[in-house]
Formats: C-alpha cells, sequence, structure tokens
C-alpha cells in the first residue's frame, strides 16, 4: 500500500487544536485524482495516539484550491464514469472486496493507532464496511428499473435508476473504515464520484481505501479525499457541482449541514446522536444479558451511536443490577493493541473531560454513582484519554447525564414497574436511533417491536445495526433527511429517477401507403 503520509515542516503552536506549520514531522496527504499530493495548507490538526497522546500524523487544513481541484476532478471523471456499465462497476466493487479482505488487519491496526478502539473491534470496524461493498456487487439487480406495457396502443412508459452526479461524505471518527465504506462504495457503484472528508481525527484507514479503490481499477477522480475541519465542511455544502451530501456525526454538525447543503439545493442524509435505551426483563436470561449490557455500553469506549448507555430493569430484574456492576468493574482497561482488552481509550483529553462532567453533573443531581471510573490509570501509558466504566442508577428523564448523549463507557440506570413504562420513557426521548430488549416472551417482544418508536430494535441482541440487504434507519432527531444509509435506501439517495414515455406505432411498420386519413385510437 502506498505510503500516505509525507515528511512536513509543523510546529506544536496549538490555535483550537490547530497548528501552524514550523517543525519536522509527517503530515496526511490529500488524494485528488489518483495522486496523493501533500498540501499546501499552513494549518494542521495534531492527531494524538489516545493511549499515549504522541503526535502519529499531522492532519491538513485543505487549502480553498485543494477542495476546488478535489470537486473539479470528481466533476471531471464522472462525465465519462457515470457512461461505465454495471457491469464495470460491479468487477469495481468484487476487487475493492478482495483487497478489503486481504488487507482488512492492516486497515485495523490503523485504526487502533490513530483511534484508539481494540484491534479486534477495529477489525470488525472494517468488516461491517466490507458487508456494504459485497451488497454494492450486486448493483446490476439493484439499479434495475421498471416497465409498463402498453399503458395505451402501442405506448410503454420506462423507468431508469440514473446517478445524480458529483457527492459528499463527511465522516465521524468513531468508525474510520465502516462509516466511509457506507458511503463511497454506494455513491460510486450507481455511477456518481464523490469527494470524501474522513474525520481529521483518524483518516488513515480512509487513505489506505482509497489506494485499494485505485488498484481495484476506480478510475482517478472518482474518488477524492480532503482534509479539515468547518471549512472543509462549508465548502461541501456549498460548491455548486456537489449534488449530495452524507454525513454520520454529532447533532450540531448534522443541523449545519443539512440545513446549509439543503438550502443550496442538495440532497442531505444526515446521521447524528442517539440515545439507546436497553429493557431488561424479569424473564430474560440473566448471564446472556448482563455479559450484552456490558459489552454494548463500555465497548468501544461507549463511542458508538448504536451503543446501549441506557438500561431500564423492569420489575424484579432490577435486583441483578449489582450483579451487573461487578461485570463491569472486571473490565481491562488498556491500550487497543494489547490482547484481553475490554475498554480502550476515549478519542480525546477533552472528550474525557466532557464525559466526567456529566457523570458529576448526574451525581449532583441526585443519582447514585455505583461504579466511578474517573481516574483510571493504565501502567505505563500515563498520558492516554482514560476513563474506566461508569454506572449511574436511580437516573430520572430531568438529569443532564441522561438527556446529552454522553459518548463515553458510561451507563445510566433506571427502573420501571411494568413494560408499558419502559416503552413511555422511549418514547418520549427526542432520540429514534435504537432500542433492546431482552426477554424471553414471544408475546413481549413482539408488543415492544410496534409500540416502541425507535427505527431499530433489537430482541436480545444489544446493538441491532442492519446488515446491508437492508438499511440503517434510525428516526425521530437521530436522522435529517428521507432516505437511509446503505441498503435500498443507499440506492435511492445516490440515484434519480428518469422515466421515459414512448410511442411506437404498429401502423407505421405498415409496409405499404396509408391513403386514408389518419385518426387517433
Amino acid at each position: 500500500i502506498l505510503i500516505i503520509m509525507q515528511v512536513a515542516r509543523l510546529s506544536r503552536v496549538a490555535i483550537r487544536g490547530v497548528t501552524s506549520r514550523a517543525m519536522s514531522t509527517y503530515t496526511t496527504t490529500n488524494f485528488i485524482n489518483g495522486k496523493f499530493v501533500e498540501s499546501a495548507g499552513t494549518e494542521v490538526y495534531p492527531l494524538h495516539n489516545p493511549a499515549t497522546n504522541e503526535v502519529v500524523t499531522n492532519v491538513p487544513q485543505s487549502t480553498l484550491a485543494e477542495m476546488q481541484a478535489a470537486s473539479d476532478g470528481a466533476a471531471e471523471a464522472y462525465k465519462t464514469w457515470k457512461k461505465s456499465s454495471v457491469m464495470t462497476r460491479q468487477a469495481v466493487m468484487f476487487k475493492l472486496a478482495t483487497l478489503l479482505r486481504e488487507n482488512q488487519t492492516e486497515i485495523a491496526k490503523s485504526i487502533t493507532k490513530e483511534q484508539g478502539k481494540t484491534l479486534p473491534d477495529a477489525e470488525g470496524d472494517v468488516l461491517r464496511g466490507i458487508q456494504v461493498v459485497e451488497y454494492a456487487c450486486g448493483i446490476p439487480n439493484l439499479l434495475l428499473g421498471e416497465t409498463s406495457s402498453p399503458v395505451a396502443q402501442d405506448m410503454e412508459i420506462h423507468s431508469y435508476r440514473m446517478p445524480i452526479g458529483v457527492t459528499a461524505g463527511i465522516c465521524p471518527f468513531n468508525f474510520p473504515a465502516m462509516i466511509p465504506l457506507w458511503m463511497f462504495p454506494m455513491a460510486i457503484a450507481c455511477g456518481n464520484t464523490m469527494v470524501l472528508k474522513p474525520s481529521e481525527r483518524d483518516p488513515g484507514a480512509a487513505m489506505m481505501m482509497a489506494q485499494m479503490a485505485q488498484d481495484a481499477g476506480l478510475p482517478d477522480g472518482c474518488l477524492n479525499i480532503i482534509h479539515g475541519g468547518h471549512d472543509a465542511v462549508n465548502f461541501l455544502c456549498d460548491d455548486p457541482a456537489i449534488r449530495a451530501i452524507s454525513f454520520v456525526g454529532g447533532d450540531a454538525a448534522g443541523k449545519h449541514i443539512y440545513d446549509r447543503g439543503g438550502a443550496n439545493g442538495k440532497r442531505v442524509q444526515s446521521n447524528m446522536g442517539a440515545k439507546n435505551h436497553g429493557v431488561v426483563m424479569p424473564d430474560a436470561n440473566k448471564n446472556a444479558t448482563l455479559n450484552q449490557l456490558v459489552g454494548a455500553a463500555f465497548g468501544a469506549a461507549g463511542q458508538r451511536c448504536m451503543a446501549l448507555p441506557h438500561a431500564i430493569f423492569v420489575g424484579e430484574a432490577k435486583e441483578w443490577i449489582p450483579e451487573l456492576v461487578d461485570m463491569a468493574a472486571g473490565l481491562q482497561i488498556n491500550e487497543g493493541m494489547v490482547p484481553g482488552t475490554d475498554v480502550c481509550p476515549m478519542i480525546s483529553a477533552a472528550a474525557v473531560e466532557r464525559a466526567q462532567g456529566l457523570i458529576q453533573s448526574g451525581v449532583d443531581e441526585g443519582a447514585e454513582l455505583l461504579l466511578d471510573g474517573r481516574g483510571a490509570q493504565v501502567s505505563g501509558l500515563p498520558n492516554g484519554n482514560w476513563l474506566g466504566p461508569t454506572i449511574l442508577s436511580k437516573v430520572t428523564e430531568d438529569m443532564t447525564c441522561y438527556k446529552e448523549e454522553i459518548f463515553g463507557p458510561v451507563m445510566t440506570i433506571a427502573e420501571a414497574d411494568d413494560l408499558d413504562s419502559a416503552i413511555d420513557t422511549i418514547n418520549r426521548n427526542k432520540y429514534g436511533n435504537g432500542t433492546a430488549i431482552f426477554t424471553t416472551s414471544g408475546a413481549v417482544a413482539r408488543k415492544f417491536t410496534f409500540d416502541t418508536e425507535a427505527g431499530q430494535v433489537g430482541i436480545n441482541v444489544p446493538i441491532p445495526v442492519p446488515l446491508p440487504m437492508f438499511s440503517f434507519t434510525g428516526n425521530k432527531a437521530s436522522i435529517l433527511g428521507d432516505l437511509n444509509f446503505y441498503g435500498k435506501g443507499g440506492v435511492q439517495f445516490y440515484t434519480q429517477l428518469k422515466t421515459v414515455t414512448s410511442l411506437w406505432r404498429g401502423d407505421d411498420a405498415a409496409l405499404s401507403a396509408q391513403t386514408v386519413m389518419p385518426t387517433m385510437k
């Protein structure tokens, strides 16, 4: 795989997390028109290994000229790529899927170094993205149109799914492989091109995958990568050549992108915040349920939009809470490359500080602190962004720690007298990304499925992220836009329908001249 970092001169003088060039270290490149191009920008975002806080690379704020070159290159490539056959696109997807599988561990190592998650978790991150690429291999069937004949005498109507043009993808830090693979393979397989902006906190996986896409036969310019913060986001929202934007991340950015992109006439899908609830019924399999709750709340240090940070224990199930606390207390905290690590570092010191503040707000507002992970330390890694598993009980809906998405290894717990009360709590929450119930009753599971408003429901499954033949279907305040990621929703988002009405009169095929007065039939 082509080396993606170039030597540059950078400074350590931080301004809002951005530095100016002055000292020698590495910087991540842009990827424009098939080439890894060092940025001429004067500002960079230092990328720190979350376990050590050592600088891994510096991510540039791409210059306006570089961003424009990426957009222009994608627009030029689109002129040819949109005419490529579905079989050509399918072949690229097959090759890309193969290369991703062959390099899965190497991509995962990059993720662990830049983002912090454990190596097995990072390999899962890559795998869930590969599954979307494999789904995109079915593009010849996914793009089938419709036809009706005859709709009138000698008249037919056909519909075609057509690409929409240059698209953009804006990615979060928590899934450096999976989320880009939700975006660019589906967009490209549908005949579009894409300008991708990976998170400035961990772009390495996206850069590796860009090289693999090129090696798979993707023409230059079909996938371009730029970097940066607000300036890059605003460019993608404003650039006239970009027709659609896919975004996954926080509420503030998601609303901004949806509003600004929409105001500029762009199609936008924006997946945002979440507060997923897990309901524990007294008839559930206790050991399996507690293990799943612990894994879903504290895995990846809780930095998943489909984590399960809030548990509701119904009736006698509340007697299991002490065992849950013991399980969480036994989790191993360490850096992601260490075998047996359960809880990895958080992405940044600022993220730790924010989570700790929300923990304290819960205590101040009356919650009971059953397990306190603040002040956690790992031997030999004193500078890591550590926060141990934390559990707050007796949490009510008016508490800040409940209303805010903590996005850390923190579980909040409430109790309910019955299933209806638990469902009411879920439905009052503004978010609707996902929810789960743990029970051995089919009747209870069915009632929960159809009475809860969340868009993704798990029955004894704590993180119910659908496989790619379905779509990611969060709802309510968790999404803006009416078309979902991947699956059929993804195909619809990255295409537009063209309908053709044609009339070929049978009489026109007559071999002899017609001398009678023509009439309409």
